[in-house]
């Protein structure tokens, strides 16, 4: 952390806004957490500035100056914004936010903030340590790893802080405060006022982390999974039978970790160990292109792997309401995928996701038993896999590697002599298909088309002519048919059954 004397890491693009935010004729501070990052060495992407009035002029100003559109965020609170694209900041994009007071004077403003590391502030012209001014001793809960709240209802006038300061504390590395971990109790339930793209907001970064299992497993310590995801909390204490070994609120948690252990051993080759590097071997012809589709962008500014881990999120999610056992005493969960797919559907809509990521995540979870009812088979024939896509479509690809996460979960690692290499022979064939025989096996180009049926057949239009073009296509993708010829007799003795 910079001692006083020292020079701040901020970012480039202050240095060339620092002459016309200086010539203004009222004070603009830096406040938040590019003030923070700084003392920890670190540059921000985000910068939020105060002024004592007129902020969305000042947001017009420099947007003229860097040739950049300037939006109006609110208007009664007098908060606009520039979006800076990479090209012109470094290479990552920046956000610079202006924002008046939001009380009388700049140290009222700071006390209004949520938390003491997020309430410093630095004039713009200001590039050492010594020029930051720190009201309520950030800079000393920063040093001391400390997370903690500005003031004794900071959280219960805004309970999605409850969620920030989770962040906060993985992102950071630091400890919540005894009072602030009583403060986010307390305030737990008063979340549900909160609108639900503010808290879908929260959540969804928390996902998005390094760490999203600690911050599943926080938000369980802290009372706050039962007013976030109160279909997750339901799955505390619902009992499996062996080879699970967690009841299944732990077992989604387990799988959440284990799925970004997935992760970082295919697309950063930065986790080991004998099963992840069985995985990486396996799926290293496919791990560009899983990349790329993990990478992609979703309606709703979401990615790829976010609804993936979604989708592990919920896969289990369907099990308290289907708990039964049999005869033997062993516990069943028959149909949990569906009823799990509504749950999800449910929350997902609530929090206000678009409708491409609710369908994709609502795809993940019905169908992420399929791999291994699969993996139970000697061979798995190209029929299966049509099959299998057919139901799941892309999202078959978020399903194999939840699959494998789920193993590993389910039995504490690779699991029964064989089993690992069994699930990762079934994904990789998966993978296999829909990557190199994808015209073959997954979505084959039709033999002949519904005119040439009713022509053929003399038959009219309606559902007999969808079914034996279904038909028709299954039978080619497993190898059957492949020639017109053989479809339409393959379809002359369907029809006349």
């Amino acid at each position: 952390m910079s001692a006083t004397s020292e020079s701040l890491t901020l970012s480039p693009l202050l240095d060339r806004l620092r002459p016309l935010l200086a010539a203004q004729k009222t004070p603009v501070y830096l406040v938040g957490g590019a003030v923070r990052d700084a003392l920890l060495g670190r540059s921000s992407d985000d910068l939020d500035f105060v002024v004592p009035e007129r902020a969305i002029g000042l947001a017009f100003r420099v947007g003229d100056a860097l040739s950049l559109p300037a939006y109006a965020l609110d208007r009664d609170r007098d908060t606009g914004r520039v979006v800076v694209p990479e090209h012109l900041s470094g290479g990552r994009k920046t956000t610079l936010d202006f924002a008046r007071y939001r009380a009388a004077n700049l140290e009222g403003d700071l006390r209004a903030r949520d938390f003491t590391i997020n309430a410093m502030a630095l004039p713009v012209a200001g590039t050492r340590a010594a020029d930051i001014l720190d009201p309520l001793g950030g800079r000393a809960d920063l040093e001391a790893g400390l997370v903690r709240q500005t003031y004794a209802r900071a959280l219960h006038d805004d309970p999605v802080r409850t969620l920030r300061a989770i962040r906060m504390a993985i992102v950071l590395g630091f400890q919540l405060v005894p009072e602030t971990v009583e403060a986010i109790r307390a305030a737990a339930p008063r979340i549900q006022e909160v609108s639900p793209e503010r808290v879908r907001d929260e959540l969804l970064k928390l996902l998005d982390g390094r760490e999203p299992d600690r911050a599943l497993q926080m938000m369980h310590d802290l009372a706050l999974l039962p007013a976030v995801l109160p279909e997750i909390a339901a799955l505390e204490k619902v009992e499996q039978s062996a080879p699970h070994h967690e009841d299944v609120l732990a077992h989604t948690i387990s799988t959440v970790r284990r799925l970004v252990a997935l992760e970082d051993a295919l697309f950063r080759a930065s986790e080991t160990s004998p099963p992840l590097d069985a995985a990486r071997q396996r799926l290293a012809p496919y791990a560009g292109r899983l990349r790329a589709h993990f990478a992609r962008r979703v309606d709703g500014e979401l990615t790829g792997q976010l609804l993936l881990r979604l989708g592990a999120l919920f896969h289990d999610s369907g099990k308290a309401e289907t708990q039964r056992r049999d005869d033997e005493g062993r516990i069943r969960f028959f149909g949990h995928g569906e009823v799990g797919a509504r749950l999800a559907t449910g929350r997902l809509r609530a929090l206000r996701l678009s409708k491409e990521a609710v369908q994709h995540v609502q795809t993940v979870v019905a169908t992420h038993m399929r791999p291994l009812l699969l993996s139970r088979e000697d061979t798995v024939s190209r029929r299966a896999i049509f099959r299998f896509f057919r139901a799941a479509g892309s999202a078959g690809l978020d399903v194999g590697l939840l699959s494998l996460a789920d193993h590993l979960a389910t039995y504490g690692g690779a699991g029964d002599e064989g089993s690992w290499e069994h699930m990762l022979d079934v994904v990789a064939g998966l993978y296999r298909h829909y990557f190199e025989s994808y015209e073959e096996t997954i979505a084959p180009r039709p033999l002949v088309d519904g005119n040439e049926l009713m022509t053929v057949l003399g038959i009219e239009p309606g559902p007999e002519v969808g079914r034996l073009l279904d038909l028709l296509e299954e039978a080619q993708a497993a190898g059957e048919i492949a020639t017109a010829e053989e479809a339409l007799a393959l379809a002359r003795r369907a029809h006349h059954k």
